[in-house]
């Protein structure tokens, strides 16, 4: 069974940075993991090659500095790797990313089974792998919680909804993306690591696929981010210390004035209270 993982590489967390002017992330100078939802797809794709045999392909799309994700993935033990990388690629939407994956994967070779993570966490949509499926023309299954082979031309999938679980049984070559509850990641290796350095990563760009200039980057986006702005908390109050009996029935009233003041309270509750 021959898998291709697409990956992402993700800002860590606390140093999201968004460019007010064109609505996308920078990611410039920014410290970058691997999208952590990602390394599950990466293990599910390892325990079907070492139950059936085959190979892996891993391949991502950004900037050059993502080769640094693609050779953790080698370290895992994944077989290739791909970079899909060009300045035209930038600020792709989901729609966009998804088509240049897809047109990457066609690249990469023959295929049987596409594994990615249920989403990104910086974007956090969910739309990319089945927007990949969607431009292959394969089929697709979901939050993927298991899945076996059956036969050479067929996967057998348990997919995780808010009922249980939905069995599927997918024509190959198809596409799934994965939930945690799949597996657990493991850890790349000391020979992992040794294979990975020297490994060659070949570069898709615009000069050596096929694609759609209109389809690509920014422009080729047909949704836009027209406004950030960040969260304001704010809170006000009333703040009681509670030091004695008097303090604490003080609290009490207030807490019963501020809910009946939000039509919080009936009644028969307000009764109660009195009662």
């Amino acid at each position: 069974m021959n898998i291709i993982v697409p990956i992402k590489q993700v800002p860590e967390s606390s140093k999201v940075k968004m460019d007010p002017e064109t609505g996308t992330m920078i990611r410039t100078g920014v410290e970058t993991v691997v999208n952590p939802l990602d390394l599950y797809a990466l293990e599910t794709a390892l325990r079907l090659r070492e139950s059936y045999g085959g190979e892996i392909a891993v391949l991502t799309m950004g900037p050059p500095q993502a080769e640094r994700v693609l050779r953790e993935a080698l370290a895992m033990g994944c077989d290739h790797a791909f970079l899909i990388s060009d300045r035209k690629f930038g600020g792709s939407d989901t729609w966009a990313t998804s088509y240049t994956l897809a047109e990457g994967i066609r690249k990469a070779g023959v295929f049987d089974l596409i594994i990615t993570g249920e989403r990104a966490t910086d974007g956090d949509t969910a739309q990319v792998g089945p927007g990949i499926a969607a431009w292959l023309g394969i089929p697709l299954a979901t939050y993927v919680a298991k899945a076996e082979e059956t036969d050479k031309n067929r996967i057998r999938v348990e997919r995780l909804t808010e009922e249980g679980y939905q069995v599927l049984s997918l024509s190959l070559p198809c596409l799934i993306t994965v939930v945690k509850e799949i597996a657990v990641p493991r850890l790349p290796t000391l020979k992992g690591k040794i294979r990975s350095r020297d490994t060659a990563i070949p570069l898709l760009d615009t000069a050596s696929m096929e694609l759609k200039e209109d389809y690509l980057g920014l422009r080729g986006s047909p949704t836009r981010v027209v406004k950030i702005d960040s969260p304001r908390l704010a809170r006000s109050g009333r703040v009681i210390t509670i030091q004695d009996e008097d303090s604490l029935m003080a609290a009490a009233d207030a807490i019963m004035e501020l809910l009946e003041s939000r039509g919080f309270l009936s009644e028969h509750d307000e009764a109660e209270g009195q009662g």
